[in-house]
């Protein structure tokens, strides 16, 4: 009689579990209803998200991909974040300082399937759009939300984030645990005492949604480089303005005792112009 061995739950190998943010259309399935109906939770969560959406046009929507974040270290980076925001001002050199509303910044872990969902029925973005966030949002998902557009206040917040988080060097490897028959003071028979290993937290800026355009993580990084919006209204209005200028300074200079040696200036130009086409 031959005797198979049972196969027991702690032979099964653990995977990683995967993090993925799809658009795609639902499957359908017999019985069930259509659409999904969620519990409290999810439809909590869903309305949410789906407001965090609908605001991104005025509230910038940063994505962060966290790994190996404790619930210490998540909290630390929130007060980060938060300390950064509350140093932040206008610079002075700004042609119209004004004062900035000074909301604090919004740090949140997402269920990346929920998002996803929401992601896909939010109307605003067409297929496309959607398609390519969820093209940029890999692994553990976290979400930065602004209270409104300004490129030096993102500036300083990603400056914030790398200073709080170090990227990961690269060819930096994570400790290996070590097996029992490595240590040199392993007893057989003796149960080995468990070390926790230490983790180290990794967070990427992935991309971002602003203004219900989708920009990498390149683009992030020359968003947050752009003036503030008053000091490119400034800008604008001095290069509309610098022909009137020019034509007030003119005219200041041929004010008062200056006309005449104005108009005889203007008038050999012109006699000048003359014999030279009629030279010619």
């Amino acid at each position: 009689m031959i005797c198979v061995k049972p196969v027991i739950a702690s032979s099964i190998p653990r995977t990683a579990r995967g993090y993925v943010v799809s658009v795609k259309p639902p499957r359908v399935y017999e019985g069930k209803p259509t659409p999904r109906r969620y519990g409290v939770q999810k439809t909590f969560l869903y309305n949410q998200y789906t407001r965090m959406l609908e605001a991104s046009d005025n509230s910038p929507i940063i994505f962060l991909q966290h790994t190996n974040f404790a619930t210490q270290r998540l909290q630390k980076l929130r007060r980060d974040i938060s300390d950064a925001n509350a140093k932040f001002s206008v610079s002075l050199s700004s042609p119209t300082p004004s004062p900035v509303e000074n909301s604090a910044p919004t740090l949140a872990v997402m269920r990346t399937s929920l998002f996803g969902v929401a992601l896909r029925d939010f109307a605003p973005l067409d297929a496309e759009q959607a398609a390519q966030v969820a093209g940029l949002l890999k692994g553990g998902l976290a979400v930065l939300t602004l209270p409104s557009f300004n490129p030096p206040q993102l500036d300083a917040i990603l400056r914030a984030l790398d200073r709080s988080v170090p990227p990961k060097k690269p060819g930096l490897a994570q400790s290996a645990p070590i097996k029992p028959q490595d240590d040199p003071n392993f007893i057989p028979g003796r149960k080995m005492q468990r070390v926790k290993p230490i983790l180290t937290p990794e967070l990427v800026v992935m991309g971002a949604l602003i203004e219900r355009r989708v920009f990498g993580m390149e683009g992030v990084r020359d968003v947050s480089k752009l003036p503030t919006l008053d000091t490119l209204r400034a800008q604008i209005v001095g290069l509309l303005s610098s022909p009137a200028v020019q034509l007030a300074a003119i005219l200041s200079e041929a004010s008062g005792g200056k006309l005449a040696r104005t108009l005889e200036g203007l008038k050999k130009g012109l006699e000048e112009s003359q014999s030279a086409e009629a030279s010619s």
